[in-house]
């Protein structure tokens, strides 16, 4: 056998390995989506900051994780568009090869969760990184080679070893490992959005904005963040605070697969493209809000770049705070206005 893509398969650019993986998946069933609505459709916008001990700081602008009582981006997305998603996970590596190996025979390319510290075609200048939630697609593989064919959010399809295959998905590495995870789509009653499920949508992100269960999360969890980021430098040395500088950038930056602006760009989109769905033109007006919003965001991510790479980055940790505070002012007033727009 020959290492090419599946009969069909389309490569995409996309923004986000969750929703550009799931965009590669419903192209190829004949199911046109932007990722954008997968992202909007799915709740998916939110803000969390985060810092486990033994991990650096994480400063995240994804919602809607699977968990107990909450089921997750992909299943949400694809319910609201007819669509039926089940995801299965296990610790045993035989049965993770024999689920994977069932929906290749069938010529069918699957959604897998990955450690990405574990693939090749990723560079961390030498230096040992893992991220365990990271989504790519095989869309391609040749039992003969042991060889798979990887989409992730470049043009470019990635010829991996089953093995290194193995290992990112296997992977115990914290945070977030991804227990040899696989998703299986029904895509026989798929639908185009509807009104009622995009205004849901939004408001269900608004609330976990402006109403947090935790003060982690939302507009409190960003102002938790400029209250903590003024703290690190008395809690790490100069090698940890360089590198947690670096973390918090590529996750605000598009690099790390936020389609820049801590998602923000992708969801003053989806809410240009909700209003046509939903007959409110309001809903745009807030999508450009979310652009200038974005905007900041990325100036904090380009000042934590620069400390990342500083002989001194304590020093420029009280102006990624001070910015932290007018965006906390800023998202407020825009996921308030949104509130209004669908209640």
């Amino acid at each position: 056998m020959t290492l090419k893509p599946f009969a069909g398969f389309r490569s995409l650019e996309t923004c986000h390995c969750v929703t550009g993986s799931m965009r590669h998946i419903f192209d190829f069933h004949g199911c046109s989506v932007s990722e954008e609505m997968l992202l909007g459709l799915g709740s998916g916008v939110g803000f969390i900051y985060w810092h486990q001990k033994g991990t650096d700081p994480f400063m995240g602008g994804r919602a809607n994780f699977e968990r107990p009582g909450e089921e997750g981006l992909e299943k949400t997305a694809s319910r609201r568009l007819g669509v039926k998603q089940s995801s299965f996970y296990t610790s045993s590596a035989g049965k993770a090869e024999k689920a994977l190996l069932e929906m290749l025979e069938a010529g069918r390319p699957v959604m897998l969760q990955v450690d990405m510290g574990y693939l090749p075609y990723f560079s961390f200048g030498g230096e040992e990184y893992h991220f365990g939630y990271h989504v790519i697609v095989v869309a391609g593989y040749d039992p003969e080679a042991r060889q798979v064919l990887i989409a992730d959010r470049d043009l470019e399809l990635h010829p991996v070893s089953w093995d290194d295959l193995a290992k990112a998905r296997s992977s115990a590495c914290k945070p977030f490992p991804p227990g040899n995870r696989l998703y299986r789509y029904d895509f026989r009653e798929f639908h185009s959005p509807e009104p009622a499920e995009v205004i849901l949508s939004i408001r269900e992100a608004a609330t976990r904005m402006l109403e947090p269960p935790i003060t982690n999360i939302g507009i409190k969890g960003i102002r938790k963040a400029a209250e903590r980021v003024l703290n690190w430098a008395e809690a790490m040395d100069l090698k940890a605070l360089r590198r947690a500088c670096f973390n918090c950038f590529i996750f605000i930056d598009a690099t790390g697969g936020s389609g820049g602006g801590l998602f923000r760009y992708m969801y003053g989109r989806y809410l240009k493209e909700a209003a046509g769905i939903a007959s409110q033109s309001q809903l745009a007006a807030v999508g450009g809000e979310f652009k200038r919003i974005g905007d900041r965001w990325q100036e904090v991510a380009e000042i934590l770049k620069r400390a990342s790479r500083s002989d001194g980055p304590a020093a420029l940790l009280p102006e990624a705070a001070e910015l932290l505070l007018v965006i906390a002012d800023l998202e407020q007033a825009a996921w308030n206005r949104l509130a209004e727009c669908v209640n």
